[in-house]
């Protein structure tokens, strides 16, 4: 009998979940479908476009591919967006657009039943609550689950033009 050290992934027991991957911002976590990330990277300095939303940081090349960055401290204005060296980039693949989120830092990879992520609560008009999925309660935690694909494609975003909409 081979013995292996690649762990098994039972199958069965993933049926009915949904993989997320978690971040923070400020002292609140965040997750997003695993599905949309396409790599984890350190953060650099981005070029700066003029006349660019203060959100957007700029573009980055990467591998030949132009990537715009976007800050989401400062999209969603929670905390001080501090570059150290935990704040990292999530490059996502939306859609067959390449963007990168800036956040403080990435946590881990979670496994959630759909029934696990709870309807966000309504607000006053005041806070915008149309990007958000739902909030996911574990133990001691409480995740903000972000329609990341939803945010990125919005019009506010000005990452896409109307023609790829």
């Amino acid at each position: 009998m081979e013995r292996s050290d690649t762990p098994r992934v039972d199958v069965e027991a993933l049926e009915g979940f949904q993989e997320f991957l978690t971040f923070t911002l400020g002292v609140e976590e965040y997750a997003i479908d695993i599905l949309k990330v396409q790599e984890i990277r350190g953060y650099e300095q981005p070029t700066t476009i003029a006349h660019a939303p203060s959100f957007i940081k700029g573009v980055i090349n990467l591998r030949g591919t132009i990537v715009p960055i976007v800050d989401l401290r400062i999209k969603f204005a929670v905390g001080k967006a501090e570059y150290t060296p935990f704040t990292v980039v999530i490059i996502l693949n939306i859609q067959n657009r390449i963007v990168g989120v800036v956040v403080d830092s990435v946590s881990d990879v979670m496994a959630l039943k759909g029934a696990q992520i709870r309807p966000a609560p309504e607000f006053a008009s005041t806070v915008d609550t149309k990007y958000i999925q739902g909030l996911a309660s574990l133990e001691e935690r409480m995740l903000i689950v972000v329609n990341i694909e939803q945010l990125m494609l919005s019009s506010e975003m000005a990452l896409l033009d109307e023609s790829a909409r």
